[in-house]
């Protein structure tokens, strides 16, 4: 579960940074932030 979780915050991160890039900062921020609290390392909203 937890390979998982890093997996999903890897792919959430990413995926904002792109967005960042493509000046959708709103979504790319939000992105970020969500990707941030699904990971281990961070507040996992799962466990």
């Amino acid at each position: 579960m937890e390979t998982l979780l890093w997996i999903l915050a890897v792919i959430l991160v990413v995926a904002g940074l792109f967005a960042l890039f493509r000046k959708e900062y709103m979504w790319g921020a939000v992105l970020i932030i969500v990707g941030l609290l699904v990971g281990p390392g961070g507040v996992s909203v799962f466990s």
